[in-house]
């Protein structure tokens, strides 16, 4: 009989997320066949943080880091339709009091028109990061604030 101390803290396993994903979890995802190919690219690219991205060719390196206007155009509420709204939220909010910061800032020093141009900002990170948060809400079931 082993002894337990039930003050411990519990042991469990500790695994990646991003070890589970393979080829077949991609194919059998329920998505069009444009987003397995991204899903594909960002797993040979080395899952979230793309280690690997200058090992890829070109087409598929296009394919792992790609611009997703349709997220550009819409932010927040691509990112809802997507089943994603909680990490748009978050980004539209934290976006939005860095704008209001940075454009307030630039009107005290005189360059409001440069303070007009900041929105372009945030659909620029809406854009670049909605491939990879939509990899990881569908692959690696995370779907929270960040």
């Amino acid at each position: 009989m082993t002894q337990s101390n039930p003050y411990a803290t519990p042991q469990a396993a500790v695994v990646d997320p991003e070890s589970q994903v393979s080829a077949e979890h991609i194919a059998a995802l329920p998505v069009s066949d444009k987003w397995k190919q991204r899903f594909s690219a960002i797993h040979h690219a080395g899952g979230i943080k793309m280690p690997k991205l200058k090992e890829l060719p070109a087409a598929e390196r296009r394919k792992a880091f790609s611009f997703n206007f349709l997220a550009f155009f819409f932010g927040p509420i691509y990112y809802a339709f997507k089943g994603m709204w909680k990490k748009g939220l978050a980004l539209f909010v934290a976006c939005a009091a860095v704008v209001i910061t940075l454009g307030l800032g630039l009107e005290y020093v005189g360059y409001g028109k440069l303070a007009n141009a900041l929105g372009y900002g945030v659909s620029a990170v809406f854009a670049a990061r909605a491939n990879i948060d939509y990899y990881k809400k569908m692959l690696l079931n995370d779907n929270g604030w960040w």
